[in-house]
């Protein structure tokens, strides 16, 4: 007796319910059964995750001050002579991240000019410490990014010490977060407008009569600048201000062989952040990001190395590259 065979719509119906049926099975064995995720690690050694210490800080945010020390030192990063012979300005380079690049462009070869505010004095030594340790010459140079003047006393200094002016890197930053826009003053508006894109401006404007082909200047952006950020309205603005800077600059400078481009990260263990954050805030700072643990400076200075050496990137210019802990941004 022949058996009637189901017409090829009903085979596809049955598969796909049995697959539903086995899935639904490994779905409610599974409920409740699921455990809170480990932070990712991606790295040769482990990094310190959330719960963070809770902590707040006076601003402007002194490293040495940290209950927590960020990890800026890379053990595992080897120098090859990328950036030898040349010399950098790094605003902010007293702590965070900047100090983490001084140390890496140190270790490929440049000397090191560091820009900071004068309250910052002591991390600011504990960087030239670290520097001249990686056989580099380190200036230090406290002074307000904010004031033009200064900007270009910065420059001058740098070129008296060093001979020679090849990669700038704005760093320097002001944040603090404001629930709400009736919160944020003129005042305060003005600080945060004139530290992080006037800086910006007034740094490149006075390093660039000094640079040549082959030279670089990287921004540091920010992954608020991609996504905003309901409580750092003002910062996020400059932040998305660097962005636009960092690619016009680039389209302007293209055809002297000067390359410009910007790094944004997200969360990272700096100073900055205890110094804006609640310590209770602080203790979860980035636990939202797919690997759910804020960055350390070190896992971002590679990245600023990448984009200053011309051996790396000479065919890169205005990029901003996100350095974000998540997938996407």
């Amino acid at each position: 007796m022949a058996t009637s065979k189901q017409p090829p719509a009903t085979q596809a119906g049955n598969q796909q319910r049995d697959i539903q049926r086995q899935q639904d099975g490994r779905d409610q064995a599974g409920n409740g059964q699921q455990q809170q995720r480990a932070p990712v690690q991606a790295g040769h050694h482990d990094f310190p995750a959330p719960p963070l210490p809770q902590q707040h800080l006076e601003k402007p945010g002194i490293e040495a001050g940290m209950a927590l020390k960020p990890q800026f030192q890379a053990p595992s990063y080897c120098g090859s002579g990328k950036l030898h012979g040349m010399a950098a300005i790094i605003t902010g380079g007293d702590s965070g991240i900047g100090r983490a690049v001084a140390v890496l462009y140190a270790r490929e070869g440049a000397d090191v000019a560091l820009v900071y505010l004068a309250e910052e004095q002591e991390d600011a030594e504990t960087t030239r410490r670290c520097v001249e340790a990686e056989g580099q010459r380190c200036l230090l140079l406290p002074g307000d990014v904010r004031e033009m003047a200064f900007c270009r006393q910065a420059v001058d200094s740098t070129l008296r010490e060093f001979g020679r002016l090849d990669i700038l890197v704005n760093n320097a930053a002001f944040q603090e977060h404001a629930a709400r826009l009736e919160e944020l003053s003129e005042e305060r508006f003005d600080l945060t407008m004139k530290t992080n894109i006037y800086g910006y401006f007034h740094m490149a404007k006075a390093a660039l009569p000094h640079l040549k082909r082959g030279s670089a200047i990287i921004n540091t952006g920010s992954v608020v600048a991609l996504r905003g950020s309901g409580h750092l309205l003002d910062y996020s603005a400059t932040k998305g201000a660097i962005h636009a800077f960092t690619m016009s600059l680039a389209s302007n400078l293209m055809e002297q062989g000067i390359r410009v481009n910007a790094v944004a990260p997200g969360p990272v263990w700096t100073p900055l952040n205890p110094a804006d954050q609640t310590g209770e805030k602080i203790a979860q700072f980035g636990a939202d990001t797919d690997m759910r643990r804020p960055a350390q400076p070190e896992e971002l200075s590679p990245a600023y190395v990448f984009l200053a050496a011309p051996c790396c990137s000479s065919y890169i210019s205005g990029i901003v590259l996100p350095v974000t802990g998540s997938v996407g941004e």
